[in-house]
């Protein structure tokens, strides 16, 4: 099958090698150019650790390209969800199953309200986590950490949802847990409120540029809020009716790890050798991305839950104080799905956006006119 990847990060090339090596056409679009142009002029991927060998993925030169392929896949920082989707949104067709990998910000619901005001509703997977983990190692080397055994999907709309696991399982393989709507999908993404922690309590090492292991840094203190910060989301979700796993369940599942206390489960991780470095820039992404696009998500949940949410709320107001800016104003897509109360949201998730009819056609010949 031909697999269009949006994005040009270590994910992106780490999912373009599992494509390749398991017989699909990968296709990789970055949408700034820079992320392929030695793929263009004929080098390599070099890829290694759970994934070996040299890869050639073809490249996409724009959106109209990227959309030759039948499935879609969203591999960037959520930052640039919004410019991708709207480069996306005229080309799309009926033959389409665009896959948001791994979701953030009810990112599918803008996808699916820009489809209906070209009388369009297709399959729109979203998955809890990315399928692997990945690191660059220079421009064209990524070093692949682990694939994941399972990872959690929905579906918007959920009626589509069966059509859009097969082709999950067909192209990515036989790992995927279908969850009833993406509601839950996002109260089940534990990167955002991990990273906040970790951040917090290292970002004098972060600041500094510091190498130092996650992993093996993960002193009982810090682990203990995680924790807390893990229970409050449960306390969200609970407070949807939705039951969602545990950080504990997350690392039996995605780690093959347990252990009595989140230091402890990271204890054992660094034990087995498993220590990737923290990060080394105050521009990471465990707080640029997942603070307004998986945290400020998580408040509105939250509050129209009436559910407590102190801790996330005292750790973004500290970071945005660290950082000297308004991290909700950064959220480009909340914004535009207008006022999410909870019965609009849990009718949204599972129906999606009604398709309108369009006078003046749809995709980019309507567009043109």
């Amino acid at each position: 099958m031909r697999v269009g990847v949006a994005g040009a990060g270590a994910i992106a090339m780490g999912y373009a090698a599992f494509l390749s090596g398991n017989g699909h056409a990968a296709w990789l679009w970055s949408p700034s150019g820079n992320g392929t142009k030695e793929l263009r002029e004929g080098k390599a991927l070099q890829v290694s650790g759970a994934i070996e060998g040299e890869f050639h993925p073809q490249v996409a030169e724009g959106a109209a390209d990227l959309v030759k392929c039948d499935v879609i896949v969203l591999a960037l920082p959520a930052y640039g969800y919004r410019r991708v989707l709207d480069e996306l949104v005229d080309y799309l067709e009926a033959r389409h199953t665009v896959v948001i990998s791994a979701h953030l910000s009810f990112a599918a619901l803008y996808l699916a309200k820009k489809l209906s005001e070209r009388g369009l509703q297709i399959p729109i997977a979203v998955w809890n986590t990315t399928l692997l983990t990945a690191k660059a190692q220079s421009r064209l080397h990524v070093r692949v950490g682990a694939i994941r055994s399972k990872v959690d999907m929905a579906v918007v709309p959920v009626r589509s949802a069966d059509s859009a696991y097969k082709i999950c399982a067909e192209v990515f393989g036989d790992r995927f847990l279908l969850k009833d709507d993406l509601l839950t999908i996002a109260l089940s993404n534990l990167n955002p409120q991990n990273h906040m922690g970790i951040a917090l309590c290292n970002l004098t090492r972060i600041e500094r540029g510091e190498t130092w292991g996650q992993n093996s840094n993960m002193t009982p203190a810090v682990a203990r809020l995680l924790e807390r910060l893990d229970q409050e989301r449960i306390a969200i979700a609970s407070a949807f009716g939705k039951t969602v796993r545990t950080i504990f369940d997350h690392s039996a599942l995605s780690h093959g790890v347990s252990g009595d206390s989140v230091a402890e489960i990271y204890a054992n991780l660094a034990a087995s050798g498993k220590d990737p470095q923290g990060p080394k820039n105050i521009n990471t992404r465990y707080v640029l991305e997942d603070v307004p696009f998986g945290l400020m998500p998580m408040l509105h949940l939250a509050r129209i839950s009436g559910a407590s949410a102190r801790l996330h709320e005292c750790g973004v107001e500290l970071l945005e104080t660290c950082y000297g800016r308004d991290f909700a104003v950064e959220n480009d897509i909340l914004g535009e799905l207008g006022a999410l109360d909870s019965d609009r949201l849990r009718r949204l998730v599972v129906e999606g956006y009604p398709a309108r009819s369009s006078a003046n056609g749809t995709g980019k010949e309507a567009a043109s006119q």
